[in-house]
């Protein structure tokens, strides 16, 4: 049960880094263009921040461009993931990539086929979309559980790494259902260990000890 944090921004990254309970980072180009650093820049500190898996997203559409953009990715840390889209030649790639032990993240998955597929080809990790299935009326959970079910069946070694997290509910379902691994942004990271009752017990534990007359602690 791993959490990854789905972000480009350094300081986020480094915020949840300080939690303690981000295990890696997955990145993609909407992300690093909203950061408005240099890709390549933007990895190489996450890499010194987080000592997890870090997504990288090539851009190129046919397989031997894909290929190209992995091989340099691959050098600016050890712990890079080549991020492919779920397309013929994402998926040409991706085996090339697998043969060469170059670990991958097949992203963009909507469906069960999709993801039988990905790892035929070899995938470390396979990302399905939940909050853009929820967004056009399926049920994202549902895919999750689907695939786990196939990847059991058949002793896939394929890890699911759920993506489009919306929501907190998403998370714990995403794990109870199967998934190997949740990438979720910062926001909502925030909202599940956050709770109001949560507060308002703290308050009212520290009002009490005021109330009771004691020292601080440490002056005991």
């Amino acid at each position: 049960m791993k959490i990854f944090i789905d972000s480009a921004d350094i300081k986020e990254i480094k915020a949840v880094a300080e939690l303690g309970v981000c295990d890696g980072v997955t990145t993609n180009p909407s992300l690093i263009a909203k950061s408005g650093q240099d890709f390549k820049t933007v990895l190489t500190e996450i890499a010194n921040i987080i000592p997890g898996p870090i997504s990288a997203e090539v851009i190129s559409l046919d397989s031997k461009g894909m290929i190209k953009e992995a091989e340099e990715l691959v050098k600016l840390a050890n712990s890079i993931v080549i991020k492919l889209p779920l397309t013929e030649d994402g998926l040409k790639a991706c085996k090339y990539l697998n043969g060469k032990g170059i670990k991958t993240n097949v992203t963009l998955c909507f469906s069960v086929g999709q993801a039988l597929l990905a790892a035929k080809a070899g995938a470390t990790y396979v990302s399905p979309f939940i909050g853009r299935l929820d967004d056009i009326g399926e049920e994202g959970i549902h895919l999750i559980k689907e695939i786990r079910t196939l990847y059991t069946s058949h002793k896939v070694e394929t890890k699911i790494l759920a993506a489009s997290i919306r929501n907190p509910r998403h998370v714990s379902d995403s794990f109870i259902s199967g998934a190997d691994v949740v990438t979720l942004p910062y926001k909502v990271l925030f909202q599940l260990y956050y709770h109001p009752l949560t507060e308002k017990g703290l308050i009212q534990f520290i009002e009490d000890w005021k109330n009771s007359g004691q020292r601080s602690i440490l002056s005991q």
